[in-house]
């Protein structure tokens, strides 16, 4: 065990955000940190590394444990070295040494003697060990997997901005190769490509890894645990974040089912305390019941965190076929060359996502699009066509001095106050908090604000760059929903890969200055990269085939027959996982029947019992629908 905590407290302020909370993190772990925003999923990493000390409980250590902690508010270091030595940083033992083997190899230039040579010897040795040898070349590896040029490699820290300074730190922690690497929100700033570069060094991580992130595609990927932050405890589950959700809805069926059966229970015992207590025959009764109800240990109703948004679009107007036409389109920034000859069309009822690395012009077409910028080449917005377009810069366009629902209110949707509030519940703005002026905020409030505008508006066409930055994962949920519900034309810039798989059903990307077009959702356009990546290592890689066995050549000879016996094969697995699912439905709604009888929730033993055989049969029933999902 690398790290434990043994039924911690922690209070922040007035506030506790654990309360005989425990955790064992293991060697070689993949896990993902999540609740929902402000529950102290920062708050616990800085408990795990030891900035913040718990009031009660225990926090044990294993011997020569090493934590690599990469969070935002790191990007505020200002260093003027080149970002290549800033990475290799990581190597300090191995700089060290590097400086010593310099200053002995200057004195033995005029004076050497046998004990200092092999002082030397020593030292080159360590230094090998320490990987001396090869961190100018690894930090390299790494900063060029994260999306930096070669030539960038030789510029000072200083000169980049925060998105990628964290890059940089990012670069460095992971060379450091810790015993625990905690990471939050390690794809902020990233683009695609170095977010698929990053999961693919993980995968081979040797240490342990804990993740808070709102990218639940990269929790999917690459946690197999995820530890939850709920009502001041830590919750546990064994999967990655889709199976999280799907056991968090069985576990919160559960506790809302003993919430309810307790909440009667109470109500019963304090109807009879209220009838009976000046009765002198009850009295004592009565006043037993209420010491008894005073010891009850109260089960909290479960938080429902991904409510159904109950909003609609209303378009003021039926835009023509066509919304927009690219047509020889050409776009530079000095020597960058962003399109050449581009030529693109964009028709009624398209959901398109932009993707592609950092710098290819995502964020330029959309401005094109908008006319907020100029082109070689023509660029026609279709009949009745009406634009609202949301970016970080739409934030200078909000009246500062406007509270965030008068800013809703004076923007024309015609929705009522109620409306708009529970839209703003969607965008983190609950209760009191739609009436804080927008001078106020911080810059993701502001952001939200302005995206919340976009949406309410009657525009039949949207452009929507960077919309899930600044929102957690239940706001991301939201606004997918909001996007399904849109009757209108939209096209986004997202590197939130879950996003844009539930509301895009085209994808365009720009490579080598033109646009390049697929007919399908993220999945199905990364099911194609991959084929078409396979299929061109073919052509330049010849396979010469070796010669069969005599079995395998036979089998060729008569496909029939092989494709037969693997029908038949499927047929009787498919009557099986049939007839097994009708089997476990049957069982499982005997269940439900017993966990709702009075008679077992009154018996203790008996509802742990019923309730953990329901939740066996639900995962049995899980596996072999997914099974049949994937073979049928």
């Amino acid at each position: 065990m690398l790290l434990s905590l043994n039924n911690i407290t922690f209070e922040f302020g007035e506030r506790t955000l654990f309360s005989n909370a425990s955790w064992h993190i293991y060697p070689g772990e993949r896990i993902g940190l999540v609740g929902q925003n402000g529950a102290g999923k920062s708050t616990l990493l800085k408990v795990l590394t030891g900035e913040y000390t718990v009031s009660e409980g225990q926090l044990s250590r294993s011997k020569d444990l090493s934590i690599g902690y990469f969070h935002q508010d790191l990007q505020v270091i200002d260093l003027g070295e080149d970002i290549l030595h800033v990475a290799m940083a990581a190597y300090e033992k191995a700089l060290k040494l590097d400086v010593e083997i310099k200053e002995l190899e200057n004195e033995l230039h005029e004076k050497s003697d046998e004990k200092s040579l092999e002082y030397l010897a020593d030292l080159y040795h360590q230094f090998d060990l320490a990987g001396g040898y090869e961190m100018e070349y690894k930090a390299a590896e790494v900063l060029e997997g994260l999306g930096f040029k070669t030539s960038d490699l030789s510029r000072p820290f200083k000169e980049f901005s925060g998105g990628w300074r964290m890059r940089v730190l990012l670069a460095q922690m992971i060379l450091q190769q810790p015993s625990i690497l905690l990471l939050d929100e390690p794809t902020n700033h990233l683009d695609l490509p170095s977010i698929e570069w990053i999961e693919r060094y993980l995968e081979s991580y040797q240490g342990a890894v804990i993740i808070v992130s709102h990218d639940r595609y990269f929790l999917d990927k690459m946690v197999d645990k995820i530890v939850e932050i709920a009502q001041q405890t830590l919750n546990h589950y064994s999967g990655n974040y889709s199976f999280y959700e799907k056991e968090k809805e069985i576990r919160n069926e559960f506790q809302l089912r003993e919430y309810e059966n307790q909440q009667e229970f109470i109500q019963q015992q304090e109807r009879f305390v209220e009838r009976f207590k000046a009765k002198a025959t009850k009295a004592k009764q009565a006043q037993s019941i209420v010491k008894k109800l005073d010891r009850l240990e109260r089960i909290e109703a479960p938080i429902q965190e991904n409510k159904k948004i109950n909003f609609r679009f209303q378009l003021s107007i039926q835009p023509g076929k066509v919304i927009s036409t690219f047509h020889q389109v050409s776009k530079k920034y000095g020597e960058i060359e962003i399109l050449n000859q581009a030529n693109a069309e964009i028709l009624r009822g398209d959901k398109i996502a932009l993707i592609g690395a950092n710098g290819k012009g995502k964020s330029t077409v959309l401005r094109l699009i908008a006319g907020i910028e100029n082109a070689v080449g023509e660029i026609v917005l279709g009949h009745n066509v009406e634009v609202a377009f949301y970016a970080q810069h739409q934030v200078d366009a909000l009246d500062m001095q406007q509270d965030i629902l008068g800013e809703l209110m004076q923007s024309g949707s015609g929705k009522t106050e109620l409306e708009l509030r529970e839209l703003l519940g969607c965008f983190l703005f609950k209760g009191d908090d739609v009436f804080k002026k927008i001078r106020v905020l911080s810059g993701g409030e502001k952001a939200r604000v302005a995206l919340a505008k976009t949406i309410i508006g009657k525009s039949n066409f949207l452009l929507l760059d960077e919309p899930t930055n600044h929102l957690d994962m239940s706001s991301v949920n939201m606004l997918i929903q909001a996007l399904n519900y849109y009757g209108g034309t939209y096209i986004l810039v997202s590197h939130d890969r879950f996003f844009i798989q539930q509301t895009a059903n085209k994808i365009w990307e720009i490579e080598d200055g033109l646009i390049h077009f697929f007919d399908g959702n993220y999945a199905e356009w990364e099911i194609f990269k991959k084929k078409k990546k396979e299929n061109e290592q073919k052509t330049t890689s010849p396979i010469i085939e070796e010669p069969k066995p005599a079995a395998e050549a036979a089998q060729t000879i008569n496909p029939q027959k092989a494709k037969n016996k693997e029908e038949k094969k499927l047929r009787s697995r498919f009557n099986k996982l049939e007839e097994e699912l009708n089997h476990l439905n049957l069982e499982k709604s005997k269940l439900e029947i017993a966990l709702s009888s009075a008679d077992v929730y009154a018996d203790k033993v008996k509802f742990q019992t019923t309730e953990s055989s329901y939740h066996i049969i639900n995962l049995e029933i899980e596996k072999r629908a997914s099974e049949y999902e994937q073979n049928f």
